[in-house]
Parts: structure tokens; sequence; C-alpha cells
């Protein structure tokens, strides 16, 4: 019998949480210590203080064609489901504790290793790089991301010949992250990339937007961004990076493997089987505009897929 898995953008708003609500619940936890000894000096943020400054010279190498979207936009209209179905979770969001945090990158590699945040940041040569970004579900926005590219920490441990796949693992904090409670998605959420896509020059390690720190509903502190890939691919709140020789299944392609794949690649032509992906609406404006192959991003990528066309590349 096919069950079929309610999307955050069938949400009605009548089942939002109402704010009051959320920000209560935020006060019970920050009262409790959330149970777990989360509450670290180091985690202003997850507290709702004000983004810290994160400057870094910005790239002029990948121009996106676009404006950027308005900051209150981009920030306020997110899909990051271990805190809820709804494209408000940016209040609940702030509950997540960013500091102390680690990410370990294992698998098949010379040096395995876990790294620090703010070690990482420090070992890392941070640039801003103004990226489209294009959700599945035909919006996209421009953001102006702070970070380092994927490549640069992929040295760090010097993967083995035999490493194909790269797997990205989300945090998932029952403490803090409502959204976990909703059992029918197998958590954590998971995405994954060949080595050959990792190794590209888009690929990118996000810690910051708009010139701060990275907004907790964003996915802080550490995202990962394929700006020719549908957002789905872009793991958020990252605790772990493996490499491996077997393919990785993410989240929502276990969930339904007919409607998001492994791929994932922006092709106007090849239509979600619920909606047409020939146009996208501009967060911001409300504008609506095609949708360009690979996202605009056809020069850098196009040839990671040569002799690949007989799969599945595009949903």
């Amino acid at each position: 019998m096919a069950i079929r898995i309610p999307r955050g953008w069938e949400l009605p708003e009548r089942l939002a949480t109402p704010e009051h609500l959320v920000l209560n619940r935020r006060a019970a936890l920050a009262s409790a210590g959330l149970g777990l000894g989360l509450l670290a000096p180091g985690m202003a943020q997850a507290q709702g203080a004000a983004l810290a400054p994160m400057p870094a010279p910005r790239s002029t190498k990948y121009p996106p064609g676009r404006e950027v979207t308005p900051e209150r936009d981009a920030t306020t209209y997110n899909n990051f489901y271990e805190f809820g179905t709804d494209k408000g979770i940016h209040r609940p969001a702030q509950a997540l504790p960013t500091r102390p945090w680690t990410v370990k990158v294992d698998g098949m590699v010379e040096a395995p290793r876990e790294f620090d945040m703010d070690d990482l940041l420090k070992l890392m040569t941070l640039e801003e790089r103004v990226y489209r970004h294009r959700c599945v579900e035909a919006w996209s926005m421009v953001v102006p991301w702070t970070g380092f590219q994927l490549s640069q920490l992929l040295a760090q441990v010097k993967p083995l010949s035999g490493a194909k796949y790269v797997r990205f693992e989300s945090a998932a904090l029952r403490g803090v992250m409502p959204g976990l409670r909703q059992s029918w998605y197998p958590w954590p959420y998971i995405e994954g990339c060949t080595i050959e896509e990792a190794a590209n020059e888009l690929s990118f390690m996000v810690v910051g937007a708009y010139g701060k720190t990275l907004p907790a509903q964003m996915g802080a502190p550490l995202r990962v961004h394929f700006p020719w890939k549908y957002g789905f691919k872009a793991g958020k709140s990252l605790v772990r990076i493996t490499l491996t020789d077997q393919r990785p299944k993410g989240l929502w392609e276990a969930i339904q493997a007919s409607e998001y794949g492994f791929w994932a690649n922006v092709n106007p032509e090849v239509s979600h089987p619920r909606w047409s992906q020939a146009s996208e609406r501009l967060l911001g404006s409300g504008e609506r505009v095609p949708t360009v192959i690979w996202n605009g991003y056809g020069e850098q990528v196009a040839g990671l897929y040569s002799g690949l066309m007989r799969e599945r590349l595009f949903v």
C-alpha cells in the first residue's frame, strides 16, 4: 500500500505553531538548560543574539546574473524539517546550539579527523560567493554566502583512491529539534555527491551569509551548497562527512525516489512529477522567471556528467 508523506509546502497555515507558543518553548528550554547541558557560553546565536560580522573578500568569478535577494526574505523563508514543516521555522530554529560544535570527516581517507568549528574557521581560507539557490519547490534566491571550497576541507584528510562518494550527515538534536518527532522521516538528514562533484570548484562549505555568521535557520554553523543542484541536496548543520565507495541515499530519495533522486541537477525540461520546473519564483520580488539548465552554472559543471545522460540526472 502506498504511504503518502505530507510535504512542508502542503501544511495549512492554521496548523503552524503560534508565535507565542514558540517563544514560550524557547524560554522553557533555556531555563531547563535543554536537559542536556547544551546551553554553553559560546552559543549566543542560539539565544537569538545578533549574528556576528564575518568579513571575507568577495569573489567575482561566479556572477549570479540576478540581484541579491533581500536578507529578510532569504532568512525568513526556509526549509529545515528538523524544526518543522512550515516555512517560518526561523523562530524555533533559534534554539539550535552552534557552539561548541564539531564535524567529523572520516571513512575512506588517510587522515580521519574531527574538527572543532572555531579551529576549522582558522584553518580554511574564507571568501564570499554570491550564488543562486534553486529549490525543488520552484522558488529561488540569490545569497552572498561566506565559506570555503569543499575540496579545501577534503585535502585535510586525504581521500583514498577508492573513495567514490561523499556522504553528509546533519545534526539530530532531539532536545531542540521538534521536527524529529515526525517519525515517518528517516532521520538523521543524509545527502551525498560523487567525489568528482565534491572536487568541483563550485562546491562550497558555507559558514556565513550576508556578511555575518550563518543563521540557525539556514543551517548554522556549517552547511554545504551545490549551486547547480536543487536545494535539498544542501545538507544543513553538518556533524559528519564520510567518504565511501557506496552511493549515499538521501532522506528525500529514501522517502520517494521517483520524485527526489541522487543527482538532482536543475533542469527546466524535466518536471517534478507534481509540478513543472520550467520556471521559478524569485523570493523578494515574487517575479516568475525561466529556469536555466544547471541553474546557470553549466560552464563549470556540465562536464561532470559526460556519458551519464541515460541516468536520471535531473530528479
